[in-house]
């Protein structure tokens, strides 16, 4: 049974590829055999037991759906793809080709491959722990084919007009009478690397749209190449004139695909880019898949500012990413880079995200972003701190961490199709170093990790348990005390300052992003204090450390020393 809904969702990115997998070989484009590869039951009761423990409500499972691999499943009756059109050896898990099925690599037994996804599903509801799939509604693989399909469904392109460039009722966009050109430039697997299906060919005529809008029979290296964009009703070629009515048969294949998934248990869909899908599109879709299951929540992968209000309140969307800004700030601030302000968080939460910074889903990594402690980002895991209690404590909607990121994954190397870019690749079966060290071999007891990892795991751990233990932080107030404070002596765009609250509890959050400890008198301004009633004196507690002082003179400020780095959350 699922457990009852949060206060504040607190999400567990993981790739159930990477997760469990204790192999450390990590040969550059390593096969499957070669690498390994985490299964739905490495993921134990333990592990997620683990999860549940660090303050997590939900799991987001990424690369459950099949998608495009160049590893061989065709003893299963499962068609092989050409690695030509696949990044990677394992594939990226957002050329999805059976929209109706799990990725066979992820299970034990193979023809027994769904019931072990629901069986996770099931273990992870048992230790209180809701589900997060991706819904990748844009692009398929290029050799798309639902082998599973429930009785009935028709699959994608299966009834379309291949001589018409945009038809309304065809499932893809294709480019007449001229074949599909492999990019130059692209080595599948390596020069190493030699398969049968390695030719620079792959038979598509005619050639079809590219998931990111390039609609030519020749997309280069740098272009989605190996997904098909799915036609919504837009025609993109002829002043992207809308054609909605009747509903395009995208719209309902769509729908049958989230019921079937939810019908499994899923408690919510990661959106992948929902601005490259029409907004009417999920103005039809979410309120009927909410009207059927009125708990499933949709977070929407975005990313232009200025259109979050549309898919917020016109979409439907349950939360968006706040990567543009309140990611891109703390990055900066982070990595300590010339001229980034603390003001610029400012600018987030009372301009970009005004009126729904609660709707926002904030977090420093996930699997298309750096890795902190990469020397791309910061180089050093702890530099996170200041950013992460911001990240955790600014508003009450969701945070997110990925696996990993709480015990320091640098992710140095480069695995094959994914470069040393200080990503963890999701293209490749990889080993993901200091992540093994936590999984020790498949007990989940951190036995490997050094002193210093286990202390920034408790860190992670106490952050996040704070954000629903603590009403101030999961259904209180936001108050700014940056203005009140700019002009105190030890005030500095390295500084962030703000209070939030209940009528039940204070809790005053003051940030240091300057890599040495900053001493600063805190005011709190006369109509705070006379709002929220607060007296000359006090004790305050600093919820992360423990550390408690008393304030004999509240009206005259709080002298502080922020530690480097760091940051304090001041309870009184």
């Amino acid at each position: 049974m699922s457990a009852t809904v949060p206060h504040k969702l607190v999400i567990y990115q993981l790739l159930p590829r990477l997760f469990g997998n204790t192999n450390t070989a990590n040969k550059f484009y390593g096969s499957v055999i070669e690498n390994g590869c985490g299964k739905f039951n490495d993921i134990t009761v333990k592990a997620l037991t683990q999860i549940s423990s660090m303050g997590f409500t939900h799991v987001w499972y990424t690369g459950v759906i099949e998608h495009a691999t160049m590893t061989d499943y065709s003893a299963y009756g499962i068609r092989p793809d050409d690695p030509d059109v696949v990044k990677g050896r394992a594939g990226s898990p957002y050329a999805i080709k059976d929209y109706y099925d799990v990725n066979p690599d992820l299970a034990v037994n193979i023809p027994n491959r769904m019931a072990e996804f629901e069986a996770l599903v099931n273990r992870t509801h048992e230790q209180g722990l809701k589900v997060i799939i991706d819904f990748v509604p844009n692009h398929v693989a290029r050799t798309y084919q639902s082998d599973v399909r429930p009785a009935g469904v028709r699959d994608f392109g299966e009834d379309d007009d291949v001589t018409q460039a945009f038809s309304a009722t065809n499932d893809f966009y294709y480019i007449p009478s001229q074949p599909f050109t492999v990019p130059k430039g692209y080595e599948p697997g390596g020069a190493d690397f030699s398969s049968p299906l390695k030719d620079g060919y792959f038979n598509e005529n005619p050639a079809k749209g590219t998931g990111d809008d390039v609609f030519t029979a020749s997309p280069s290296i740098n272009n989605w190449f190996e997904t098909i964009k799915l036609n919504y009703g837009v025609d993109y070629r002829n002043g992207y004139h809308m054609h909605f009515d009747p509903i395009p048969p995208v719209w309902d294949k769509m729908m049958h695909i989230l019921s079937f998934w939810a019908n499994k248990g899923i408690d919510g869909f990661r959106c992948d880019m929902v601005e490259y899908v029409p907004s009417e599109f999920w103005a039809w879709i979410i309120p009927q898949m909410k009207e059927r299951y009125p708990e499933l929540i949709f977070i929407g992968e975005a990313y232009q500012t200025e259109q979050y209000s549309n898919y917020l309140f016109n979409g439907g969307f349950d939360y968006l990413y706040d990567k543009v800004g309140l990611y891109d700030a703390v990055k900066r601030l982070t990595r300590n880079e010339h001229g980034a302000s603390t003001w610029e968080i400012n600018k987030v939460w009372n301009h970009d995200c005004r009126g729904f910074d609660h709707r926002m889903l904030r977090f420093m990594e996930n699997h298309d972003e750096q890795r902190i402690a990469s020397p791309y980002f910061a180089g050093d895991a702890w530099l996170a701190v200041p950013g992460m209690i911001v990240t955790a404590t600014l508003a009450n909607g969701p945070v997110m961490i990925y696996f990993g990121q709480e015990v320091g994954e640098p992710a140095t190397e480069a695995s094959g199709f994914s470069g040393a870019d200080g990503r963890t690749t999701i293209f490749d079966y990889w080993g993901v170093t200091e992540h093994q060290k936590w999984l020790n071999g498949g007990t989940f007891d951190g036995g490997q990790l050094s002193a210093s990892q286990q202390q920034l795991r408790s860190f992670y751990s106490k952050l996040l348990n704070l954000c629903n233990t603590c009403p101030a932080i999961y259904e209180g107030k936001f108050y700014e005390l940056m203005v009140a404070n700019e002009r105190n002596a030890g005030f500095n765009p390295g500084v962030y300052l703000y209070l939030r609250y209940t009528t039940e509890q204070r809790i005053l959050v003051a940030i240091n992003f300057n890599r040495h400890n900053n001493p600063i008198t805190i005011q709190l301004p006369d109509d705070l204090r006379q709002q929220l009633t607060i007296g000359n004196e006090g004790m305050f507690t600093d919820l992360l450390s423990g550390n408690a002082f008393h304030v004999a003179d509240i009206a005259g400020g709080l002298a502080v020393t922020l530690p480097a780095a760091g940051g304090v959350m001041l309870e009184f």
